[in-house]
């Protein structure tokens, strides 16, 4: 099968448009839709299907999709030499980043890779799971946040060490103030950030050791609600440091404090799956995260 048909399959899984894909590929709509009726010759199945106004994946086409994207990597593998210029690739990365971590890295890892390499798309995804399947099957080629130790065939390395501050508005008493203090811990209402919904963690277990409890008044899904809602005075919220000095720096109306508590530091790890090891716009990249997440930290 041309390995250009493959890229067109690739680029509608991705997108689930026809243009989309088209515009991702470079190509004209009417050569992506060719491209697709010659797809769905080759592979005796209708790739996708209409689904309202879009398009969606046949069950087959879904099953295929990770095979598909291991032999794109692996003809890119094939073509890339050590001395090639990140300028001339043309590649999409899609890569998992946690929720407090995506505002902080995602505009300086960018900014690098339009610089250096203005063919090279990255897609960020979600941290819905940590599940590590999808860098197995190709579905994902990084995992950026905090997990469990991986498995053999996952490589993991720390970009950072971070751990919980009390974001509040500037212009709130709290803001004001030099520090936050136990009794302004219990005295004002917490706004917490969990996908699964949890009221509790390490916060209320060192305030149980001081016989203190605080009150959470609300759980949203992401840290990135978490900070729009300290905006409003007199609440406390939760986020991690490198966000909130993100988002302190760039002149949102905020101030954080350390709380006054023993908190658990927790490492940021960047993992990938040990068949991109040796491809040379894969280590690329990795260099370029490395590289953002230390400005980051700093």
């Amino acid at each position: 099968m041309d390995l250009n048909l493959l890229r067109v399959f690739d680029a509608l899984l991705e997108t689930g448009s026809v243009s989309a894909a088209a515009g991702r590929l470079h190509l004209s709509v009417p050569a992506t839709s060719r491209a697709l009726g010659r797809l769905r010759q080759a592979m005796n199945d209708p790739i996708m299907v209409r689904a309202g106004r879009g398009l969606v994946p046949t069950p087959f086409a879904q099953r295929s999709r990770a095979q598909v994207r291991a032999l794109l990597d692996a003809a890119a593998a094939l073509r890339a030499a050590p001395d090639d210029s990140p300028a001339t690739w043309r590649r999409t990365f899609s890569i998992r980043i946690n929720d407090g971590l995506a505002p902080v890295l995602s505009s300086r890892l960018t900014g690098r890779i339009a610089a250096e390499a203005p063919g090279v798309t990255v897609r960020f995804v979600a941290q819905q799971s940590k599940d590590p399947e999808p860098l197995r099957d190709g579905t994902l080629d990084l995992d950026i946040g905090v997990a469990d130790p991986p498995p053999p065939d996952v490589r993991s390395r720390t970009l950072f060490s971070d751990h919980v501050v009390a974001l509040v508005a500037a212009d709130s008493r709290l803001g004001r103030a030099g520090e936050i203090t136990l009794d302004d811990l219990v005295r004002y209402p917490h706004i917490s950030a969990s996908r699964r919904g949890l009221t509790r963690g390490p916060i209320d277990d060192q305030l149980a050791q001081h016989g203190l409890s605080r009150r959470v008044t609300a759980v949203v899904p992401n840290y990135a609600v978490a900070a729009l809602l300290a905006l409003e005075p007199d609440v406390i919220s939760l986020a991690p440091r490198v966000l909130a000095e993100h988002l302190t720096a760039r002149g949102m109306p905020l101030r954080w404090h350390e709380f006054p508590l023993t908190l658990p530091e927790v490492d940021v790890n960047l993992r990938w799956h040990q068949r991109l090891d040796e491809d040379v716009p894969s280590r690329w990249l990795r260099d370029q995260v490395r590289a953002a997440s230390a400005q980051a930290a700093q």
